[in-house]
């Protein structure tokens, strides 16, 4: 019994560290900003993670700059984060983030975005092969730094 208690608690703890370089970038479903629902499974190149509300007006500024297909044409996906966002907050953000030509996804579950790794005021930026492994990850500076991403800004 006792055993089996440690093993639960390092499965636990194994499933609950941040993703790193080598780490396969794992399958999740969601919805975007229209309540459509989204599921990934592979394909993307990019994941780009907003965790707090300045960083992604940040983010948000620069994508709606650029073509509606951009996410898509650079085979990315942004996930903004809204768990524990007040309610009232919430009344004004999701109507504006439905005026965004670019698909927002939304990470709205406690422990949605417990893997990614985070650091205050930046995007999280996982990069990844074409078998689905993270072969980086990088914070960057939302105005200064995502044009640098796409390979804009240097």
């Amino acid at each position: 019994m006792r055993l089996l208690a440690t093993f639960l608690l390092l499965a636990a703890a194994l499933a609950a560290q941040s993703y790193r370089p080598g780490d396969r970038f794992e399958a999740f479903s969601t919805k975007d900003q229209h309540d459509r629902a989204f599921t990934y499974e592979g394909g993307a190149k990019r994941v780009i993670v907003a965790f707090e509300m300045g960083s992604g007006k940040a983010a948000n500024a620069f994508f709606e700059q650029q073509p509606a297909d951009f996410l898509a044409r650079h085979e990315t996906i942004f996930l903004s984060n809204i768990h524990g966002m007040p309610g009232i907050a919430r009344a004004f953000a999701m109507p504006k983030m439905r005026k965004y030509p670019h698909r927002i996804l939304i990470a709205d579950g406690k422990d949605f975005l417990a893997r990614y790794p985070t650091q205050e005021d930046q995007l999280t930026v996982l990069t990844l092969d074409a078998a689905g492994v993270i072969t980086d990850i990088r914070f960057v500076e939302p105005k200064r730094g995502l044009p640098a991403v796409f390979g804009a800004g240097r």
